[in-house]
């Protein structure tokens, strides 16, 4: 069904249900929002082109000489709401009904209800999931399984925070004066225009996480969006808050920047690990010296690691600004207790060492783990909420420091096929509809599947590709190594309906000479 009013053409199906959400009141704010920022939105995007080019011919990044007031000026943050004082435990997950349930009232501080890497962009999901996180605000949302349970909120639940996809993902069911709109400003959109005014009634707010961004030029772009949909909605100018996600290597260059451009709507910043190992690798993939060991060897103890977490948290207290740690991929283990207890005993190091240097919280992606990461903070804060008064002055991050990749080994046969089996299996499922989900025992997105294929990708035109036996890591090898890991999942009778495509889409972006900046953006285009 297509629906046109003033300029905005939404080609997506519309139901009674959908209506509600897809007002006109909704669209006509959805389309000033395009054609006030998107212009804007397209530069910068242009900007990542021409930024890859210069890394391309050998340009290492470096802390910027232009803003090197900011970084040495005495400045801080706006003061924090009360919700979000506290955030010693975030949970994280897609916007789906019976899942957010499950999250609100896990016991964690916060939810972040995902629109972006866990969560499939079908037009349902999308739409249902601005439903259900209307419907989480309100209290109202309440969820019956086929099997008969039901699932309603408990009277105390976590702080709701939304996470809209990134700069660099469209709506292509919407669009604006002949253009496809933006994701991300379509996600935020709804978001606040259905709830900031209920949540101000509350003393309360809209809260989000905002993802990729790759300079403080897109954080101001952000903060104007920010400021302008509480002009429009009349609401306190710096109520809506954001924490940024520090997931790529160029950000992390730029981190007192990106909190200054925020810094009345600002609520902190996040070490996205995942998907900055994954920045990583995407920006120096041309870099033939550049390679880097198996995916399970990339800890938050290797150096470049280590350095990157010690900077933001020490960039961010000094700022006045939540330090959030990321996400183990530990899960759960239930039919194993072995499995379990080694899953376990790493998630907890993993949180007792950020709580240890002085994180205000972490992020776990399922409520098994929440009293895990709970006890990690209780341990350290004592009666503070957070850990903003610990100042990290011992920290001291050069640029090299951030460049320095290790390890370059070693690279095995298993971590190959282990790539393989992960980036294949989820992109099985995303393509059926499901953005996150557990594979030998961890809980995958877009971001460690972005990891699996982009590793193969360099090891394949990198000369340090060799493995551990001295065998190059070749297309060849690979294409092996791809028909034996899909007829394994074959076998297991695993996503039949989407599974051939799933690898046949692996196979092509691997294989391609054309790095593909996100795998998310061709399955995109097999999603209705």
């Amino acid at each position: 069904m297509s629906t046109t009013l003033a300029g905005i053409r939404v080609k997506g199906h519309i139901s009674a249900e959908f209506g509600k959400i897809l007002s006109p009141d909704a669209l006509a704010f959805l389309a000033e929002l395009h054609r006030l920022f998107e212009p804007r939105r397209r530069e910068l995007m242009a900007a990542r082109l021409a930024r890859q080019v210069l890394l391309d011919q050998g340009v290492k990044p470096d802390f910027l000489p232009t803003t090197a007031h900011i970084r040495h000026g005495e400045w801080k943050i706006s003061t924090l709401p009360e919700d979000l004082q506290d955030r010693r435990v975030e949970i994280t997950g897609p916007v789906e009904r019976k899942m957010m349930i499950n999250a609100l009232n896990s016991g964690a501080k916060s939810f972040m209800a995902d629109f972006e890497d866990s969560n499939t962009p079908t037009w349902e999901n999308q739409i249902e999931g601005q439903i259900n996180v209307y419907d989480a605000y309100r209290r109202t949302i309440s969820y019956t399984s086929p099997e008969g349970k039901e699932y309603a909120l408990n009277k105390e639940i976590a702080t709701l925070l939304t996470r809209p996809r990134g700069w660099h993902l469209m709506e292509k069911h919407v669009e604006v004066d002949g253009e496809i709109m933006s994701g991300s400003l379509f996600d935020f959109g709804l978001v606040v225009f259905h709830n900031l005014q209920y949540r101000l009634s509350l003393g309360s707010s809209c809260y989000f996480y905002l993802p990729k961004m790759e300079s403080h030029l897109e954080a101001r772009l952000w903060n104007d969006v920010f400021t302008w949909a509480e002009a429009e909605l009349k609401a306190p100018h710096g109520c809506i808050k954001g924490t940024v996600l520090i997931e790529t290597i160029l950000a992390a260059f730029e981190m007192d920047e990106i909190l200054y451009e925020l810094r009345e709507h600002s609520a902190g910043l996040n070490a996205g690990r995942w998907d900055y190992i994954f920045s990583c690798i995407k920006k120096f993939r041309s870099n033939d010296d550049f390679c880097l060991a198996d995916r399970g060897k990339i800890t938050m103890t290797v150096p470049f690691m280590r350095a990157y977490s010690l900077l933001l948290l020490k960039t961010c207290h000094q700022r006045g600004a939540p330090a959030m740690g990321g996400m183990s991929a530990y899960i759960p283990v239930k039919t194993d207790p072995e499995a379990n207890e080694r899953a376990m005993a790493q998630v907890r190091a993993d949180k007792e060492r950020d709580a240890g240097d002085g994180y205000d919280g972490g992020w776990v992606a399922h409520p098994g783990l929440v009293p895990i990461a709970k006890a990690a903070w209780d341990s350290v804060l004592g009666l503070y909420p957070n850990q903003i008064h610990k100042q990290r002055l011992d920290v001291q991050v050069m640029a090299s420091d951030l460049l320095d990749f290790q390890p370059e080994a070693p690279i095995t046969e298993v971590g190959v096929r282990g790539n393989i089996s992960v980036g294949v299996q989820y992109l099985a499922s995303w393509l059926a509809g499901m953005g996150c989900v557990p594979i030998h025992n961890l809980m995958e997105d877009a971001a460690t599947a972005e990891i699996s294929r982009s590793q193969i990708w360099q090891w394949i035109r990198s000369h340090k590709g060799v493995l551990d036996d001295g065998r190059k890591v070749t297309r060849e090898l690979f294409e092996q190594l791809l028909a034996e890991e899909v007829a394994k999942i074959e076998q297991q009778g695993r996503y039949s309906a989407t599974l051939k495509e799933a690898a046949r889409m692996f196979e092509q972006i691997t294989t391609s000479d054309d790095f593909v900046e996100f795998l998310t953006l061709p399955g995109y285009h097999r999603l209705a």
